[in-house]
């Protein structure tokens, strides 16, 4: 399949300023193909259309979303992010992930049509995560699972980390996705210091994407979200605006200056990671990323600026 646009019904306005409708509307109209699906805009949908968020009105929910995304020719590529399921430690709440919530994200998959659920990293135990693959492989048809490696990650913050993850688990239907922000904010940005990079950024990022065309098998890259982000005019440290004393300065800088790539004030090496990536042979869904401070604007025009930057950073991609 040759590489196709998607974005995230996120990134072109929060669930709490913009209606999933609009925003997918947009989506279309700027030429997007797929769209990644929060559960937080599921919900939200689901309690504006029928006045509640039981499962049962999510599942309504869910079935509207893919009558409107069929109608404007939009793929749902993924329902995301399945957090805090690895690693939990109390076996009734893990059973209740497992056999319970994770059980009504597949029946949510279907409705939707998509066969993909992203798990982002939090404590990585490998029976949970092959305990996880194997029910999805039992679905008919059977479910993916893609598992990103975030920069700031207490247990997994590389791609070489989570692909170390990827090939322990040895689940056919359990892959990896690579994001370009994620992969250069741990080794080539520090949010936290004077110039935004860190002590020989360039060249241990080369070292580690010359590492991943040796290394990675493409047809185990499930997923590729390419974004950029702001060089901040100070350190983000003790007094800056976006500061949080109790979480590391990048998911600070994660949640608040994300742009699409390409875009005026950005400075990670997004076309290199593209390049590599793309060389490995790549050829499925292309996400534009976009976590920003700006998808909080109440502007009933954010939809439509998000979903043009976004596809205005495909094309120039």
């Amino acid at each position: 399949m040759p590489c196709r646009p998607a974005i995230s019904s996120m990134f072109l306005g929060r669930a709490c300023a913009h209606d999933l409708p609009e925003k997918l509307q947009q989506a279309a109209n700027q030429g997007f193909k797929g769209i990644e699906l929060f559960y937080e805009v599921l919900e939200t949908f689901a309690a504006q259309s029928s006045g509640g968020a039981s499962r049962l009105d999510i599942l309504k929910g869910a079935l509207r979303v893919c009558h409107l995304c069929t109608s404007l020719q939009l793929e749902i590529i993924a329902l995301q992010p399945f957090w805090f399921y690895e690693g939990v430690l109390d076996e009734a709440e893990h059973n209740r992930l497992v056999y319970d919530k994770l059980r009504f994200w597949f029946v949510i998959c279907h409705i939707l049509h998509t066969d993909m659920i992203l798990i982002p990293n939090r404590r990585v135990i490998i029976s949970d995560l092959r305990q996880a693959a194997d029910l999805g492989l039992a679905q008919s048809p059977p479910l993916r699972f893609f598992y990103e490696a975030l920069a700031w990650g207490n247990h997994v913050d590389t791609w070489e980390q989570s692909w170390d993850i990827v090939r322990r688990v040895d689940r056919p239907n359990f892959g990896l996705c690579l994001d370009t922000f994620n992969m250069a904010a741990r080794v080539y940005a520090d949010p936290a210091s004077a110039s935004g990079m860190t002590y020989n950024g360039e060249k241990e990022l080369q070292r580690s994407l010359a590492r991943l065309l040796q290394a990675v098998d493409m047809k185990r890259v499930f997923l590729f979200q390419v974004v950029d982000g702001e060089r901040l005019k100070a350190p983000l440290m003790m007094g800056h605006e976006w500061y949080v004393a109790e979480q590391p300065s990048r998911t600070s800088w994660s949640r608040n200056a994300r742009l699409f790539a390409f875009e005026e004030g950005g400075y990670l090496p997004v076309k290199d990671i593209a390049q590599t990536v793309f060389a490995l042979g790549y050829e499925d869904w292309v996400s534009m990323e976009l976590f920003s401070r700006t998808t909080f604007d109440p502007d009933p025009n954010t939809p439509y600026c998000h979903a043009q930057r976004g596809i205005a950073s495909w094309k120039k991609m």
